[in-house]
């Protein structure tokens, strides 16, 4: 009896210790495995004028991407910017944009939420599955827990990684009832906005949202980062009736195919000011105390870029339109 105990106990052992280490993947493997699903997401208005940049996951191989609202939700207006383009990640980041973000496809808005800054897009075209992120629940991922987010941080580099630990938790996140945030240490910065927060074994457990800059008395915050919990977008999801990979729809819900479209669902705007967001907005310069290095891409440039492209798009087209009827 005594044998067969401390066999069992032997056996016990062994598996708890493959459940607690197996999966645990270094930062490295997260980045390799969950980065080809992550992507950049520029808006903008009509013209190039205006503009915004973020982050964004794939989380349906049709062509579905979860981001935040503020990266696509035009402020002045309080609707989607007329112009979305996401571009997605090369086999290899170089650092030149002109190689890092040829991959370029245009998206449109087809759910979006103020309150909890969340937003679905539909990429045009897709022919292919493409890379997915995988999404938690986040239920499990407590204080301390190691975390990592992909994104494109302004003055750094695209498809960045950085690392950190979960802080804090906090609910009902500036008065928004439901809206539940990690606070991280992870490194975030605008451009950011939209991308995934992993835990160890590579899930989202969380969409990067917000970033403490200033303290009341005007001396910088480091180190304070927020990340809307999976559950509160799973959840957001389930209610457009979209299903995420690792988070099933529950009995007797149907995932909408990928291609039929669903409609835009605004929502009213929070009662309170969110925290920094973090957006890339041109109008915004961060002051600098000494030279840095040029920038890997220059969200300015990249708005002029796309507004001249699809105008010049435009003219053909409709030059094209006008020789037809001539015919």
């Amino acid at each position: 009896m005594r044998s067969m105990t401390w066999g069992a106990l032997f056996v016990l052992s062994l598996t708890w210790g493959t459940v607690a280490t197996g999966k645990e993947l270094s930062p490295r493997e997260i980045y390799e495995q969950e980065a080809p699903g992550v992507v950049m997401v520029l808006g903008y208005a009509e013209g190039g004028r205006k503009g915004s940049g973020g982050t964004g996951s794939i989380i349906q191989s049709g062509g579905l991407v979860l981001t935040n609202a503020h990266v696509v939700i035009e402020e002045q207006t309080g609707k989607p910017f007329a112009r979305l383009s996401v571009f997605l990640k090369p086999a290899r980041v170089t650092g030149e944009s002109k190689s890092d973000l040829s991959r370029m496809v245009r998206a449109k808005v087809v759910a979006y939420s103020q309150p909890l800054d969340l937003a679905l897009l539909k990429l045009d075209g897709v022919t292919e599955p493409l890379p997915v992120v995988d999404v938690s629940e986040s239920g499990q991922a407590r204080i301390g827990d190691r975390v990592v987010a992909i994104g494109h941080p302004e003055q750094g580099g695209l498809w960045t990684l950085t690392t950190g630990v979960i802080s804090a938790e906090v609910e009902n996140f500036n008065g928004v009832k439901g809206k539940h945030v990690f606070q991280t240490e992870t490194g975030l910065n605008r451009g950011n906005s939209g991308g995934p927060l992993l835990d160890g074994e590579g899930r989202m457990i969380g969409v990067n949202t917000a970033i403490a800059r200033v303290a009341s008395d005007g001396l910088p915050i480091t180190s304070i980062s927020f990340s809307l919990k999976s559950s509160v977008a799973t959840q957001w999801l389930r209610e457009q009736g979209v299903g995420v990979r690792g988070t099933p729809l529950p009995t007797g819900q149907m995932q909408p195919a990928t291609d039929q479209p669903l409609t835009v669902q605004p929502q009213a705007k929070p009662a309170q000011p969110p925290q920094s967001d973090l957006s890339l907005k041109p109008t915004m310069k961060p002051e600098v105390v000494q030279p840095v290095p040029a920038r890997p891409y220059n969200l300015d440039q990249l708005i002029s870029d796309r507004a001249k492209a699809e105008a010049d798009l435009d003219d053909m087209m409709s030059e094209m339109r006008g020789r037809m009827k001539g015919r």
